[in-house]
């Protein structure tokens, strides 16, 4: 393999970590890299990304993100956010027709974060620094947006955590490639499509959450009894929980005018 894909295959999300400090120089470079290195629609850049180093802001992340101690072990986070605030402040200075106050303006603007959100997160594991994900961000957008003070039409999409590792974690499977890559159209799995797809998960998976107490205990008390039914639990992805959430990230996105957009606030 090359080193991309020595990179790339090396992959692992990493939960805990050191103490030790990122030099600020370092980060401003990979997000500068991330940046360049981003496919953007339009070149517009409708991304914002908030650091956050303060152990005391840090402190409420973590309560924003469902008290996950890597938030507070880590010495950074990163939100990534969806952001037309300051193109449509561009756009009114020039006398241009306002735009992007929409909902295909809300996703052009969070495939661009995601996208540099990835590429930054190459960035960082290049340096030997280890990420996570937090898809917590999408159940807290609303407060996480009110805590980082983001204009209209300026929303957070994903945040990681970045930080020296202190785990040394195995990496984790993928589904086949097989079940994932389709040739011209797309391939209904068949029964035993999805049997070769998901069985060794279905071993594997099931057995690294039994063998962490905290999470085989749940598993106990909820009457869990595979997988499958892990993942669409209260303990891991609870379909009334992501309902309910749903409305919420819909409401965010009324509140920030990506739909049913209004006009631009005036300048404080």
């Amino acid at each position: 393999m090359n080193a991309y894909s020595q990179l790339l295959n090396a992959h692992r999300s990493i939960r805990q970590f050191k103490s030790e400090a990122i030099d600020p120089a370092l980060v401003e470079r990979i997000c500068g890299d991330a940046i360049a290195g981003g496919s953007s629609s339009g070149n517009l850049n409708s991304l914002s990304i908030v650091l956050t180093r303060d152990t005391e802001r840090k402190r409420h992340l973590y309560e924003l993100h469902a008290q996950q101690d890597m938030v507070l072990q880590a010495p950074l986070a990163i939100t990534f956010c969806a952001d037309f605030y300051r193109t449509r402040r561009w756009l009114s200075a020039r006398g241009a027709r306002d735009n992007f106050n929409n909902l295909i303006g809300y996703h052009i603007a969070a495939f661009d974060a995601i996208i540099v959100a990835q590429n930054a997160c190459l960035g960082f594991e290049s340096e030997g620094l280890g990420i996570c994900y937090m898809g917590t961000t999408l159940h807290s957008m609303q407060a996480i947006a009110e805590f980082l003070q983001l204009p209209p039409t300026c929303v957070p999409v994903t945040s990681i955590v970045v930080g020296h590792p202190a785990e040394d974690p195995p990496k984790r499977d993928r589904l086949p490639l097989s079940a994932i890559l389709h040739d011209e159209t797309y391939r209904r799995p068949s029964d035993a499509g999805l049997d070769l797809a998901f069985g060794k998960r279905e071993v594997d998976g099931w057995r690294r959450y039994l063998s962490t107490p905290r999470i085989k205990a749940l598993i106990d008390e909820h009457g869990i009894r595979s997988l499958a039914e892990f993942y669409t639990s209260k303990v891991k992805y609870e379909p009334e929980l992501f309902q309910r959430d749903s409305q919420s990230l819909l409401r965010l996105l009324h509140a920030s005018d990506f739909i049913d957009g209004g006009p631009l606030e005036e300048t404080p």
